[in-house]
């Protein structure tokens, strides 16, 4: 059973984070702004400008008791210790935003919006150093750890990307439909009724592995080799969109939370390894993972979907996750979960 955390706020919670020093920030529907310490007891709440939705909120790697939030079109800054008026406001971007990222030194902010722009903020000379262009709805962005000049990002577009910030286009682009069709043949190029729409991604703490959600219900997870990355795994828990994805730190082990309801906690340990696969090994991989047809229909094991691969854990929510988050409280792990209710669902996990 989950333990809920209430009072918070009066609409639906859109975003989650944990801070470093085990405070948890949400961010609502309405411009509500909520900070919690590890006990679900609330120590702050504040009202943001034009009450437009909270749609992220990110604490400071290097300072964390600085948090950013994305309330409409807006960035504001702000001082967890007493939350007031910001200490600072961003204005750069022209469309709602729908996700922010913080580099670990705090030099630079990514805010990817639904023009499908990801505006890049210089936060020691606060302007815009560069913008960053899907084609379409850019639905999430994450710096990767150990790297902040390099960050991924994914789309509406099915569009997964990895930039360097010196660099106004991509260093490597994947359509996951592509990918989808190449796997499954021209045969099946019709067939894709409930395109691969990235909804999210999260990197683990190793900065090579990262994982994205679309909303075909499949999760995939990359590694990133230099200027490019290849997918190594794809399976399938939930039976509708895949809205969030995040690794648990310390471990290739992965939260996902979908449409459907479900949170589900992955191993993929096995998956990926440790050590760097040769390109040898890959495309050998790849090309015993050819399409093949028996009786006028697709292998499934062509689709490089590895059944092998089971949920650790399953837990039945109920309601659409808009969020995934994970904290240290009491000593153990917990899940933290927003959907379309006011409160926050606290639930325990296995130790990874």
């Amino acid at each position: 059973m989950a333990v809920k955390w209430t009072d918070g706020h009066s609409f639906s919670i859109l975003c989650l984070n944990v801070s470093s020093e085990g405070l948890v920030a949400s961010g609502a529907e309405g411009g509500e702004l909520a900070v919690w310490n590890g006990r679900g007891v609330l120590v702050g709440r504040l009202q943001l400008p034009k009450a437009d939705d909270v749609t992220s909120v990110v604490f400071s790697p290097a300072c964390p008791t600085r948090l950013y939030a994305s309330h409409g079109e807006a960035i504001s800054l702000l001082d967890v210790r007493a939350l007031k008026e910001p200490a600072d406001c961003f204005q750069v971007n022209e469309e709602e935003i729908n996700c922010l990222s913080v580099n670990e030194t705090e030099s630079a902010l990514a805010a990817a919006d639904d023009a499908g722009k990801i505006k890049i903020i210089d936060l020691e000379n606060k302007k815009v150093s560069r913008t960053l262009r899907h084609s379409n709805i850019c639905s999430s962005v994450a710096f990767r750890p150990q790297r902040p000049q390099s960050l991924l990002s994914c789309g509406l577009d099915m569009q997964v990307m990895l930039w360097n910030l010196q660099k106004a286009r991509p260093l490597w682009t994947t359509n996951l439909q592509d990918s989808e069709m190449e796997e499954a043949g021209t045969q099946a190029a019709g067939q894709f009724f409930n395109p691969p729409l990235a909804h999210s991604l999260s990197i683990a703490s190793c900065g090579n592995i990262f994982g994205c959600g679309a909303q075909d219900g499949k999760v995939r997870i990359f590694r990133v080799t230099g200027v490019k990355f290849e997918q190594e795994l794809a399976f399938k828990g939930h039976s509708l969109g895949v809205s969030q994805v995040l690794f648990l730190p310390a471990a290739y082990w992965l939260l996902t939370g979908g449409n459907d309801g479900k949170v589900l906690l992955w191993d993929i340990s096995s998956g990926v390894g440790k050590q760097q696969k040769s390109p040898a090994r890959s495309l050998q991989r790849r090309k015993a993972q050819a399409p093949t047809k028996k009786e006028g229909k697709l292998n499934k094991t062509a689709l490089n979907e590895d059944a092998e691969i089971l949920p650790k854990l399953t837990i039945e929510h109920g309601e659409k996750v808009n969020w995934l988050s994970c904290a240290e409280l009491k000593g153990s792990k917990r899940v933290l979960v927003a959907d379309q209710s006011s409160s926050i669902s606290v639930y325990p996990l296995p130790d990874a």
